[in-house]
């Protein structure tokens, strides 16, 4: 099982050179996964651990959010299953030769789920409403390139850059950029969705369920089930045994542990590599944490290894900061690449700190299955460098919570990866980015560097752009990356049709089917 996954690994790694990611005109439809076995109709349940803390994609950060919203709204553009940016509710777009102009040509006859008409209008009001601080959208950064948005006519919408964006197609891809209607409101649609996905709401069981029904007036290939319900049962072992009574036909697994007990004669599991990573984020505006060697004296006295060993049961790699395939970053380069303890008490004296430091840390419960199991872990290998962890075990949403006030000195946390670097970590590292505040660290340098990786279209340049922004990362410890692992996608044998992302991504609910 575990030769399985490392070869699965390699394979996206092997995809690098498709996910350089440019910012040109495409016209070629979205590619859908055939799902000719399976039988249009039927009804869906999937086990999840969490309800959606927020109905509204701008301000989506946990996963369980995200993996409703995604079938709920688009976007401009799309990921297909190789990550490769295609068209969405834009079915092309040109870009100016000097690449200050990028001309999106929307689709026609696209509704929200209200009926209303979706045109150029609810694109500039998105785009605009993203890009204002008072919205506090999460990925406002992704926009920062952008001048002006102008709805040239109905089905036109012209970008005015103030440099070239080559990350810019990728970035619109992700929920936190869905198209919204102009005449919605955050109140409303946190109670009522209404966007242009393939599935729409149907109802909603505070705490105990969320359910989509098809969207019958979807512009793309119609969903080939009646519904999709989320059915929230608090622990992964809880869904397993729900699944093998047969009343969950999905339910996509981080504990490897329970994924080994999911398989059976009823039920399959397919394993994942992720571009989401395993952190110990440090917020260097915080106490200690303000000096760099207090960081890196927690960098270097951490075994990676053996908290994915730990945690994890090993299955996973040790990583670097960048996660993306074409950019991926080298592990190994970074101040400590294994565990040193005397480098860390030499760190710790250098900051006047040689009886210690004490960090207070949030975890969530619920999230993700590892995440408890890895703050022990941590919190055990740090004392033995006069580090400690104060930990704080939150529910999910009031973690979210503290995470986005930036209230907390040390989080454990599981980021979601994405195919471009800029996008991943452009809003948390520049000066200017709207989560800086939750990174806790910028820099003149990084500013540079993130502002050149934009206006790079040359691939090549870009890794070594990127290389650039991961060293400094690293050697300034603003966070301590520890491993990528696996996702575990069991479904029933009644299940046809799914295809399980490496970002995570529920999208091809949409070509699933009950046999």
């Amino acid at each position: 099982m575990s030769t399985a996954r490392r070869a699965s690994f390699g394979a996206l790694t092997a995809t690098a050179a498709a996910l350089a990611l440019v910012i040109t005109g495409c016209s070629a439809p979205a590619s859908n996964s055939d799902s000719s076995e399976g039988a249009a109709g039927g009804d869906l349940v999937i086990g999840v651990t969490s309800d959606p803390d927020t109905l509204f994609p701008w301000k989506a950060t946990q996963f369980q959010a995200v993996n409703v919203l995604q079938n709920l709204y688009g976007t401009l553009t799309e990921f297909d299953e190789d990550l490769n940016v295609v068209p969405g509710l834009a079915e092309s777009w040109d870009v100016s030769d000097d690449g200050l102009t990028v001309t999106f040509h929307l689709r026609e006859g696209v509704t929200f789920a209200d009926g209303s008409t979706f045109g150029s209008e609810d694109v500039k009001y998105s785009l605009d409403a993203i890009a204002a601080e008072a919205t506090a959208a999460v990925a406002a950064t992704s926009l920062a390139s952008v001048t002006a948005v102008e709805a040239t006519d109905e089905t036109t919408v012209t970008l005015t850059l103030s440099a070239p964006d080559a990350a810019l197609p990728a970035n619109l891809a992700v929920i936190n950029m869905a198209m919204l209607s102009s005449e919605d409101t955050e109140e409303a649609l946190n109670t009522t969705p209404n966007g242009t996905g393939p599935f729409i709401l149907d109802s909603r069981k505070a705490s105990q369920s969320i359910t989509l029904a098809k969207n019958e007036d979807y512009w793309g290939d119609a969903a080939l089930l009646d519904t999709v319900e989320f059915r929230v049962i608090p622990d992964e072992s809880s869904i397993v045994s729900a699944m093998q009574s047969g009343n969950v036909q999905l339910a996509v697994f981080d504990d490897p542990l329970v994924a080994q007990t999911a398989e059976g004669a009823n039920v399959e599991v397919a394993t994942t590599p992720q571009l989401s990573y395993h952190a110990l984020q440090l917020n260097a505006t915080r106490g200690d944490l303000a000096d760099v060697n207090v960081r890196l004296a927690i960098q270097c006295a951490i075994d990676r290894q053996e908290v994915l060993d730990t945690a994890a049961l090993g299955e996973g790699e040790v990583t670097g900061p960048i996660t993306s395939p074409a950019y991926k970053s080298d592990p190994e380069a970074r101040p400590c690449p294994e565990r040193d303890l005397d480098k860390a008490a030499d760190y710790l004296k250098k900051a006047g700190k040689e009886d210690g430091v004490t960090v207070k840390t949030i975890v969530s419960q619920g999230e993700y299955a590892t995440s408890v199991n890895e703050a022990q872990n941590l919190k055990a290998q740090l004392a033995d460098a006069k580090i400690t962890l104060d930990i704080e075990v939150l529910e999910s949403g009031a973690f979210v919570d503290r995470w986005i006030a930036a209230d907390f000195d040390a989080a454990v946390a599981l980021n979601g990866g994405r195919p471009d670097p800029d996008g991943m970590y452009g809003r948390y590292f520049t000066s200017t980015g709207n989560l800086n505040q939750v990174a806790g660290y910028s820099s003149p340098e990084l500013d540079a560097l993130f502002a050149e990786g934009r206006q790079t279209a040359d691939p090549e340049k870009r890794k070594d752009i990127y290389a650039q922004v991961s060293e400094n990362l690293e050697d300034n410890a603003a966070w301590i990356w520890l491993f990528t692992s696996y996702t575990y996608t069991a479904t029933a044998s009644t299940v046809d049709g799914f295809v399980p992302m490496v970002n995570g991504s529920l999208q091809y609910l949409r070509t699933t089917s009950i046999k």
